[in-house]
């Protein structure tokens, strides 16, 4: 887990409005991610962005602490350089097993506002697929990814079965049908997301009329055919609202996509006399909040949502101490396999090297003591030479491994350090070349 860092802001760290700031828009993603990675200088890394966090994991190839990397990731995603303690005040910063930790309690929805929210997964799984794509996932970012995908299926059943299926959008859900149940009418669904999917498909299931708007009329139509509802296209949505008592917005776009202008065509349309009931689920924001109060509609944004979330999370996290235990035991092999792949490469250098003195000496010994061998015995010899010197070397072995998983790789390096020094040469040297040099602090979280 050398050299893997993250560079986070969360729900629990600043305001939806900050976390705008650090989105990049969905559709300029496949431009922007690479050059993120080229701005900071690292081969393999990982954009995430949900509702209510931006993550970017990444792994390094130098020796620039991780903690470094927190200013470059302000200014690449700010589109401008911090002010003195800005970037510090704003992220959160991540390393090594801490790293590897975040991202399975983030990817599992245990870090999320609403514990155990079902959405996170299939985001994390798509930021994922779209490095791969971009050529930015590489064998030590995709291997900790691995593992967090597969924590986050065994959490799952443990999270669901407590409490049934977890989402923020069901938060959103819950204020729309009691406004539905009050005044019943039409929902409108604007964008085509994971989040206006699922609300799609569970107003379709209760009866409700969903009308799916979309800047692109053809993935609204595949909706709404899904879910028996009708279809627009935004353009056609915001001049000619139709009659509805709800909108529920969750798109990409990195600016409103709903005007002052058209929500008050909205409240004027509503057959109920009341103003429509809008939930905005973007982040940044799909419909600012002084439009809304402008226009007097209703609106609940992501704080509204993420902080009736958090309202009871520690009481839930209290009853998935077995999700917890899940975690700890993923990292604990997470970190076993890790340290086994840097500790390997100096094992096998210290067999070799007791392979060699064996030999050595049994050289010496052909040349004085035992000149009046013949080759077939002495081949024998060295055979039976080589073999002992193996478990000679097996001792050690079991010891360095325990070592390096109690006190991690460096320790053994410090272990071999007054040892002879053509060896301790030969064995750092080994394991730098499998990346023990770049080995985190072991700090963890900063």
């Amino acid at each position: 887990m050398h050299g893997i860092g993250v560079v986070g802001i969360s729900w629990r760290h600043r305001r939806s409005d900050v976390l705008g700031a650090f989105t990049i828009p969905r559709q300029e993603r496949p431009e922007r991610v690479p050059l993120l990675a080229a701005g900071l200088g690292v081969r393999e890394l990982v954009y995430v962005a949900t509702c209510n966090r931006v993550e970017v994991a990444f792994a390094t190839a130098g020796a620039t602490p991780i903690e470094a990397y927190r200013r470059e990731v302000f200014a690449a995603l700010a589109g401008r350089q911090p002010h003195p303690g800005e970037a510090e005040h704003s992220l959160r910063v991540w390393q090594g097993e801490g790293a590897a930790e975040h991202l399975f309690l983030m990817t599992s929805g245990l870090d999320s506002a609403r514990i155990g929210e079902s959405e996170v997964t299939g985001q994390v799984r798509e930021a994922v697929d779209q490095s791969r794509a971009l050529g930015l996932l590489g064998p030590r970012l995709d291997s900790v990814f691995i593992e967090a995908l597969r924590v986050a299926r065994r959490v799952r059943p443990v999270t669901e079965g407590r409490i049934g299926r977890v989402s923020l959008a069901e938060i959103a859900l819950r204020h729309v049908s009691e406004r539905i149940d009050r005044t019943p009418g039409r929902v409108a669904l604007v964008g085509v997301s994971p989040m206006t999917e699922e609300c799609a498909r569970a107003l379709a299931a209760a009866g409700t009329r969903v009308i799916i708007v979309n800047r692109t009329p053809e993935r609204a139509r595949v909706l709404a055919a899904e879910v028996g509802g009708e279809s627009r296209a935004l353009d056609a949505f915001r001049s000619a609202p139709d009659d509805v008592e709800a909108v529920i917005v969750a798109t990409g776009a990195g600016a409103p996509v709903l005007s002052r202008g058209d929500l008050e065509r909205l409240a004027a349309r509503a057959s109920s006399g009341e103003a429509p009931l809008v939930v905005d689920l973007g982040v940044p924001a799909n419909i600012a909040p002084e439009d809304a109060v402008a226009a007097d509609v209703p609106r609940l944004g992501m704080d509204d949502i993420s902080d009736e979330a958090a309202a009871d999370r520690g009481r839930i996290l209290l009853e998935f101490a077995d999700a917890r235990t899940i975690v700890d035991e993923a990292l604990t092999d997470l970190r076993r396999h890790a340290e086994e792949r840097l500790i390997g490469s100096t094992i096998a250098q210290m067999r070799l090297r007791y392979q060699r003195t064996a030999l050595e000496g049994v050289e010496r010994l052909f040349e004085r003591d035992l000149a009046g061998l013949g080759e077939q015995e002495r081949d024998s010899i060295r055979r039976w030479a080589e073999t002992l010197a193996r478990r000679l070397a097996h001792v050690p072995s079991v010891g360095l491994r325990d070592l390096a998983f109690q006190a991690g790789p460096s320790a053994v390096q410090a272990f071999f350090q007054n040892s002879e020094p053509a060896l301790a040469r030969e064995l750092n040297a080994a394991m730098e070349r499998a990346g023990a040099g770049f080995l985190e602090s072991e700090a963890g979280r900063q």
